[in-house]
């Protein structure tokens, strides 16, 4: 499974988003019990994905999150290439629909 990187801080999370090309951010709050779901299924799906970085943000520790990336519920996945914000997926997500989105920008981005 695809390693999760923890973002304590809204500071954290914005360097993890500059240093990494492809930043796959994953919102979520301890007591949701569709983001416990979700999680596992997106660190599978994103195993295919070398070039993403995967980290994690809890909202209740992080509160500025929501502010930051209008963050209305959780959870929330954002992929961000080179800083901008390609793809956005929230509550009750939609794998297949998330795994063409990630296929066609990793492929436009990468060539493979």
């Amino acid at each position: 499974m695809k390693q999760t990187e923890e973002l304590t801080t809204i500071g954290m999370a914005d360097e993890f988003i500059r240093h990494h090309e492809m930043a796959f951010l994953y919102v979520s709050r301890a007591d949701c019990s569709i983001c416990h779901a979700i999680l596992p299924k997106l660190k599978e799906l994103l195993e295919r994905y070398p070039l993403i970085a995967l980290g994690h943000i809890d909202a209740d520790q992080v509160e500025e999150v929501a502010e930051r990336f209008l963050i209305l519920t959780v959870p929330v996945m954002l992929l961000m290439v080179n800083q901008r914000e390609y793809i956005r997926a929230d509550r009750f997500v939609r794998f297949e629909r998330l795994t063409e989105q990630l296929e066609q920008i990793y492929e436009m981005y990468t060539g493979k």
